[in-house]
């Protein structure tokens, strides 16, 4: 199919989407859409389609999302979902991705995505941050460029959470030992200088899968330049990720001394966010993330 006659099929799906006039069989709700509703659709000669739909305000977050996958897709180390079409049609706004079939993946198939997360990981950049703000989830995420990263992870990744929180229904004294995490930044970095490295930006386990040929794809980013180790951090998490994973990545590109404190620092923002996002339930991991750190300033 040309790209102007996939234009035009999609151009009609969508039409009849908004009117609610689908006919049955052409599109089918799927399960996985956190933020808005996702679905499978069919075109005529029975090419595939991921659709993520939404309200016209969620354009924003849909075009940021777009935007990453473009990224990441252009270095070629990690598969991801082709962007089709981004667009609007009346009270929906939309996102069409190329349809990928993932299955689970087996250990070898995770030392192969770990190996291509260093490769990715080598796509660097003169500054940290990004050409865009994008989301972490729902949430806004700043990407000011600066060449000084304790300072953006600072001021970029933990202020805004923090600021969140405070104004949020989990505020409280927990909040006065993240800030002073926060205030003490630099004593996270003793002799250690990231180098800019093009990050997924929220690489945990449900976003990430494998083609039954055992290629490694990655999807959902909140990309920007940051320290490396931060995708390895939100990685490690919630788990999910099979131990050769982390074993190839290191082996590929072996990580400095002191990874395990700056992994508990990067993963604290990850972990506000869901106190943001999720609610209370979220407040004594956090927590404990910022007892471990207090215990480390220096």
């Amino acid at each position: 199919m040309t790209a102007a006659g996939m234009q035009e099929q999609l151009t009609i799906f969508f039409t009849r989407l908004a009117r609610r006039v689908v006919e049955a069989g052409e599109v089918v709700a799927v399960s996985g859409g956190r933020l808005q509703p996702t679905y499978r659709a069919t075109l005529a000669d029975g090419t595939l389609l991921f659709v993520k739909a939404g309200a016209p305000e969620q354009m924003g977050r849909l075009r940021a999302e777009a935007r990453g996958l473009e990224t990441l897709g252009r270095v070629g180390a990690l598969r991801v979902p082709e962007v089709l079409l981004l667009g609007g049609e009346g009270r929906h706004s939309y996102l069409v991705l190329e349809h990928l079939d993932l299955v689970p993946g087996a250990p070898g198939d995770f030392a192969r995505m770990g190996r291509a997360l260093a490769q990715l990981h080598r796509a660097g950049a003169a500054r940290f941050g990004f050409e865009r703000d994008n989301f972490i989830g729902a949430t806004p995420q700043l990407n000011s460029q600066t060449d000084l990263w304790p300072a953006f992870f600072r001021d970029q990744r933990l202020g805004p959470q923090l600021r969140q929180a405070a104004a949020g229904p989990a505020a409280g004294a927990w909040l006065d030992d993240a800030l002073r995490i926060s205030a003490s930044i630099n004593g996270f970095f003793p002799g250690y200088q990231p180098q800019p490295a093009l990050l997924h930006g929220d690489l945990g386990r449900g976003n990430a899968g494998f083609l039954k040929d055992g290629t490694p794809v990655i999807y959902d980013p909140a990309v920007y330049f940051g320290d490396r180790e931060a995708d390895l951090a939100m990685s490690e998490l919630f788990g999910g990720f099979a131990p050769e994973f982390g074993a190839a990545y290191r082996e590929a590109w072996p990580l400095d001394p002191g990874y395990a404190v700056r992994r508990d620092l990067y993963n604290l923002y990850h972990m506000l966010n869901h106190v943001n996002l999720f609610g209370a339930g979220y407040v004594a991991q956090a927590h404990g993330l910022i007892k471990r750190l207090l215990s480390e300033i220096r």
